[in-house]
């Protein structure tokens, strides 16, 4: 399980203060998919790098029973002054996770060949996914956190990311945040919305989306 209280976040700006997460509130349990909707600015990644443990909130508390995952994007956790495989054995010693069990998985999955031995600065948006999405599929996590992007590449590639994320792993628990309501209704269990720095409860996933539209008109 794990349980946000009470989150808040406020960012310094050129007008003054900004709330970007306010009094948030949202439990997840073991297997529960659950989507976040928010429009571009909205705050969902402050929210996932929050619940990863990424930032830290200025108010509330986050309990954790799971192991959970740093948010999956395009480029997050990879540092591009180090190659791909320093990459990989830095987040492994960061996780406990043993090195010789990792890589043949990420050298396989990420087909990046040579180029894991390159600085990720020279990577492309979708070999840094790539690169990303393979060494968080070796690593067991209870919870997965995504930002948005689900899958890069070839038609191929993007079916070897749907079963490893979603039927390998199918008793997982995600937290998907998007503003892409379809990639939501396809994917997950409950959802939310995110406006105006509060995080909106619905039911099912058909009254979120009639709700998100609204405020996006």
């Amino acid at each position: 399980m794990i349980k946000l209280q009470n989150i808040a976040k406020h960012y310094e700006t050129s007008h003054g203060p900004r709330t970007v997460l306010s009094a948030i509130n949202l439990q997840v349990n073991p297997g529960e998919k659950v989507g976040i909707l928010g429009r571009n600015g909205s705050g969902k990644s402050t929210l996932i790098r929050i619940m990863g443990g990424v930032t830290v909130p200025d108010e509330g508390e986050i309990i954790k029973e799971m192991s959970i995952s740093w948010p999956l994007a395009f480029d997050s956790g990879i540092q591009g002054s180090l190659t791909g495989f320093d990459n990989v054995n830095f987040i492994c010693r960061v996780y406990g996770a043993d090195i010789d069990e990792v890589l043949p998985f990420v050298q396989d999955f990420s087909e990046l060949g040579q180029y894991l031995y390159e600085p990720t600065r020279s990577y492309s948006s979708g070999m840094k996914a790539r690169l990303n999405f393979a060494i968080s599929m070796a690593i067991d996590f209870d919870c997965m956190l995504i930002d948005e992007v689900l899958a890069v590449g070839d038609a191929r590639f993007k079916e070897r990311c749907h079963e490893e994320l979603l039927v390998k792993r199918a008793d997982r628990a995600i937290v998907l945040v998007s503003h892409e309501p379809e990639m939501i209704r396809q994917i997950c269990d409950s959802a939310y919305v995110l406006h105006d720095g509060h995080l909106h409860d619905f039911n099912d996933v058909d009254s979120a989306y009639v709700f998100y539209k609204e405020i996006l008109q």
